[in-house]
Formats: C-alpha cells, sequence, structure tokens
C-alpha cells in the first residue's frame, strides 16, 4: 500500500473516527475538570474498542487513530495516547502474567497508565536519568528481594493519578543508557507518592517521589540494565504518531479557515477572493499534507522494520509538529480576535499545538537525532 494514497477502508475508518470524536466523545471531554484524569472519557474510549485497536495497531493504524481522532477532539486523542505510551513498554517487553494482568484493565479504559521517563534533570538527555534502583527491596507489594527505588520523576503525563507507570531507573551507576532499567510500579506501592504540576494542558501532568519504593525481578519490563531499548522503542513508534496528532489540529485548523475565508466578508468581497489569503491558506494546506506524507512515510518503515526508523520518525516528529504550530498560528491570524475567545475551536488548538515541540523530544532534539542518523 503506498503511502500516499490509503485505501477506501482506511479512509473509511478515518471518517468514522472524526465523526465519532465529535459527536461522542467531545461532549465527555467538555465535562472533564482541566488537570485531572477524564476516566468516563477513557471509560468510553475503551468501550468502543479504541484502545484495544490502538494496542494491537501498527504504526501506521496508530497515526490514522491519533490524526483522526485529533481532529474531532484532542482530549480524546491525548487520553488514548497516554494509555498507549504507558502500556506500550508493558506491551513490547512485558511477561505474561504483567500482560495478564494489566492490559486488558487498560483496554476496557478501567486503569490508567502512565510513561515514567522525566527527571529534574534528564528530561531530553534520558541517558542522564538519576533515579536510582538499589539492590534491596522485599516487603509491602513485592515478591522477594529485588531493588529500592530513590528519586524524582516529573513532567509525567497522568501523574499523580495513573494506576500503574512504567519507571526507567539506573540500576548501573556511570553506565550512560546501558544501565538503566524499566520497571512497572503499581501506584500504590509504599514510598511512592505525587504532587500535580499546574500547566498549559488539559489533562494532569505532576512529579512523583520515590522514596525507597520496593521493585523485584516481577516488575522488570524485559531485561535488567535494557530497559533504555525499551524506553526508546516506545518513542521510535510514538514520535511520528505525535506527528499524525499534530496533523489533525493542522488539519481542524485548515478546515476551520477554509469555511471562515469563504464566507466571511471584508473589503467588497469574501477574504478568499484576497490573494495574500488565499496564498496564506495555499501554503498553510501544502505544509498540512507534506507532513501528514512524512508522518505516514515513517509509520510504513516502523511496520515494515526498516533501518533507518529512528531518521524518519524524528523527521516526522520534527516536520508535523512545527507545521501545526505554523497552521494553527496563521489560522488565527486569518481569524482575527475571534479566535482569541475562550471556547473557540482555534483558541483551543493555538494552547494545545504547543506542547508537542517539546515532549517525547522537543524539536532540537530531533534535529540531532537526524544529523546523527545521517552522519552515522
Amino acid at each position: 500500500m503506498p503511502v500516499f494514497s490509503l485505501d477506501p477502508a482506511q479512509k473509511h475508518w478515518c471518517e468514522e473516527l472524526r465523526s465519532l470524536a465529535a459527536d461522542r466523545l467531545r461532549p465527555l471531554a467538555e465535562k472533564g475538570e482541566p488537570g485531572r484524569i477524564n476516566r468516563p472519557l477513557v471509560a468510553a474510549l475503551g468501550e468502543l474498542g479504541l484502545l484495544d485497536r490502538m494496542l494491537s495497531a501498527g504504526a501506521l493504524d496508530l497515526c490514522l487513530l491519533r490524526e483522526s481522532l485529533a481532529h474531532g477532539c484532542t482530549e480524546a486523542e491525548t487520553a488514548l495516547a497516554l494509555q498507549g505510551l504507558g502500556s506500550y513498554p508493558l506491551v513490547q517487553a512485558g511477561t505474561d502474567g504483567q500482560r495478564a494482568r494489566w492490559l486488558p484493565e487498560v483496554a476496557a479504559g478501567r486503569a490508567v497508565a502512565a510513561f515514567a521517563l522525566s527527571e529534574p534533570d534528564a528530561g531530553s538527555d534520558a541517558a542522564a536519568l538519576a533515579l536510582t534502583a538499589v539492590p534491596g527491596g522485599g516487603g509491602p507489594g513485592t515478591d522477594g528481594p529485588g531493588w529500592l527505588l530513590t528519586g524524582e520523576k516529573r513532567w509525567i503525563s497522568n501523574a499523580p493519578e495513573a494506576d500503574f507507570y512504567t519507571v526507567f531507573a539506573r540500576t548501573t551507576p556511570g553506565a550512560g543508557a546501558r544501565g538503566v532499567t524499566a520497571f512497572l510500579v503499581p501506584a500504590d506501592r509504599p514510598g511512592l507518592t505525587g504532587t500535580p504540576i499546574e500547566m498549559l494542558s488539559p489533562h494532569p501532568i505532576g512529579a512523583l517521589a520515590f522514596d525507597s519504593v520496593p521493585v523485584t525481578a516481577a516488575d522488570v519490563l524485559g531485561e535488567v540494565d535494557r530497559g533504555f531499548r525499551v524506553a526508546m522503542n516506545t518513542l521510535n513508534l510514538f514520535r511520528p504518531s505525535v506527528g499524525a496528532f499534530a496533523v489533525g489540529m493542522a488539519g481542524a485548523a485548515l478546515g476551520a479557515t477554509l469555511a471562515h475565508t469563504a464566507g466571511r466578508t471584508a473589503f467588497g468581497g469574501p477574504l478568499k477572493d484576497l490573494q495574500s489569503v488565499a496564498h496564506q491558506v495555499a501554503e498553510m494546506a501544502t505544509r498540512t499534507e507534506a507532513a501528514r506524507l512524512l508522518v505516514y512515510a515513517a509509520a510504513e518503515a516502523y511496520d515494515l522494520g526498516e533501518p533507518d526508523v529512528p531518521r524518519r520518525s524524528a523527521m516526522a516528529k520534527l516536520f508535523a509538529t512545527e507545521t501545526a504550530q505554523y497552521v494553527v498560528d496563521a489560522a488565527v491570524q486569518l481569524h482575527g480576535a475571534r479566535a482569541l475567545q475562550r471556547g473557540h475551536l482555534l483558541e483551543h488548538l493555538y494552547r494545545e499545538v504547543r506542547a508537542p515541540r517539546i515532549y517525547e523530544g522537543a524539536t532540537e532534539v530531533q534535529r540531532t537525532i537526524i544529523a546523527k542518523e545521517l552522519y552515522g
């Protein structure tokens, strides 16, 4: 299947998702409390089978899912994506017992997952993680000796309200990326506490404090000291889909702009008849389509197991998120003051579009990855 042409079944599915997001999920999102997990919305994603589909989706399906939901309801898209980000390490590296315990709950929307990688001094430089896992452990909620986690995670989406966390901790000091282990840590584990951080975000983001939190071999995801690979495999899958989220927002902004400039009269005619406006809209559409194709190409490369996935994923995330920022900003400019009124679609998108240029590797980090891959 060429990446530049979706087949009829895929197009129909995307149209259904857009309608579902606008008609079924948007009303639930509007009832949510900013900065809190919208559990009715997560449950609806489970009831509709979207979380189950997300857990088993290839990269292209994941991108189509995220783009389509973002077009109609960014909150629903984000709730689904965070479930995927937090649970994909479990999908790729979990034991049969870990999967049996948590994945059905995630798929049903009953358990909320979180991906706990970033720290106060280790955001984009994930190999600099300082959360320590020292030998020891046992105690309540664990089975046998293992490690004690001590330190802090910060900027964690769904914290402190998630039901379990995929936590990346340093098991071998001084080993860089080679000394990190991934753990599945239930939220009720003794010594684990969290605090919310007020941010420009509709979903919760918080800090986690680990005060000798016990974990054992039964909590390890994958292999000891190989957790950085689990993190990077997760990000290689989700980075193109962050691009898809951005494309969905750009598409929504472009659609609103087409309707506005065709119907709004100024200087004796519709705005679309002004060459400066028409050319601006043409540029918005061209960049959005280019971003979409780059995202689809990266997703197909991932699904086919191509060797250049890190480069393609970084390119897709970089270009799509920067494009969405441009398109949404241009849409606001063409709409004028009305677009900044609280509750307007573009006011909402203007707030939502900024964060993807930072999380899961900032734009500058994506450029570093691309350059490293090119020269490597």
